[in-house]
């Protein structure tokens, strides 16, 4: 579905595709996806569409917000949140679960439901669990409302960090050693469930990465430099996601690549390098969103090794069957070979995101960026494809 295919009257000049920004949600992602929200929101060009914010508060209940993108950005080292911004503590909207119907409807207690118009697109600017991992977008598929992004199970792959990595490896896409600890077995019997922990970190040595299967933003990660920080590691892991991963250290520079669906296909970016951070023992939450660690673009690799990164990026956004964007993440190790870490199916997009970084690098400026994938979105059709 293209804009110039938008249903129009023929006494009525052509109306606008509707955009609605959907953003906030109940993961601990929360903040960052309103500071997206309130960039996608600042940016977008007016003249083209219409724009509707519907924020998720972190106990799921969809809100209509002001649509005041200065209002969403960190201030004193704290994100900002969906209920600073909605307009009713009780009000909700809901979106309509029939493709025939686009029609989104705000209602609050003891008053007649209001009815918002049709909405032609979803930017779904969501991170983490219940927004980016698949769940909103089969709500989208069943509603049959196009959405920016991969589908349903790119965008569960892209979440989950071990079929993630064998998704990769199925493929050919190198990646590092790990070792996941899933729920019932640490249930079933923690001190074998460490013991595999600890039996890894003997065949791999120390410091080992301990992360939450399921987030993002580096949010609930621990470096991990010997036995005694262990157990707080695994704590703080499981406080975001019961199922956790161990990763060996990786020595080598970690390099970013984005990846943009262009109407010939996915094209990938400059890629931009990582300098390890001077106050954090990597590149960690504080790093990327408060302290604003600055990435260098276009990174500083080879005419080669900017051509086989690139490669290697596409390769994983088609390995996932992706689309409209991924970023990439890879190590380049010291041995001079890419291994791929994670892609994320919707990265970050505040101002100081690696993946709007890239792409203006590459020549495609924010807005345009966000014009590419709300086309591409209006172009691709929802169900089986």
């Amino acid at each position: 579905m293209s804009t110039e295919n938008l249903p129009q009257s023929p006494e009525q000049p052509p109306r606008k595709p509707r955009v609605a920004v959907v953003f906030g949600g109940r993961s601990s992602e929360h903040g960052i996806s309103v500071v997206t929200a309130g960039a996608v929101l600042k940016a977008i060009d007016r003249t083209k569409y219409d724009v509707l914010p519907i924020g998720i508060t972190q106990d799921g209940r969809w809100a209509l917000t002001a649509d005041e993108p200065e209002r969403m950005a960190i201030v004193d080292r704290r994100p900002p949140s969906v209920d600073a911004l909605a307009e009713s503590a009780e009000g909700g909207v809901v979106l309509p679960v029939d493709p025939a119907n686009r029609e989104v409807v705000y209602s609050e207690p003891g008053s007649v439901p209001k009815a918002l118009g049709e909405v032609d697109v979803v930017f779904p600017v969501l991170h983490g669990p219940y927004g980016e991992d698949g769940t909103l977008q089969g709500l989208l598929e069943l509603s049959g409302v196009p959405y920016v992004g991969s589908g349903v199970l790119a965008s569960a792959v892209g979440q989950d960090k071990e079929y993630m990595k064998r998704v990769f490896t199925s493929f050919g896409l190198k990646v590092g050693p790990y070792v996941v600890i899933r729920p019932r077995e640490w249930e079933r019997d923690e001190a074998a469930a460490r013991k595999k922990i600890v039996d890894f970190a003997g065949e791999h040595g120390w410091p080992l990465f301990v992360k939450p299967s399921r987030a993002g933003s580096s949010i609930g990660i621990t470096k991990v430099e010997d036995l005694s920080g262990l157990d707080e590691a695994i704590a703080e892991a499981q406080r975001h996601d019961p199922k956790i991963l161990v990763e060996a250290a990786l020595r080598g520079r970690e390099i970013e690549c984005g990846v943009l669906e262009f109407e010939d296909g996915p094209r990938a970016s400059v890629p931009a390098e990582i300098p390890p951070p001077q106050a954090q023992a990597y590149y960690d939450f504080e790093a990327k969103y408060i302290d604003s660690t600055p990435g260098i673009v276009p990174a500083p690799l080879t005419p080669g090794e900017t051509a086989e990164v690139q490669r290697l990026a596409v390769d994983a956004f088609e390995a996932a069957s992706c689309e409209g964007l991924v970023r990439a993440d890879f190590f380049l190790t010291d041995d001079g070979d890419f291994v791929i870490n994670e892609i994320n199916t919707m990265p970050g997009f505040t101002p100081i995101s690696m993946y709007p970084q890239m792409w203006q690098a590459s020549g495609v400026s924010y807005p345009e960026l966000i014009d590419r994938l709300v086309e591409a979105a209006l172009r691709r059709r929802t169900g089986l494809r």
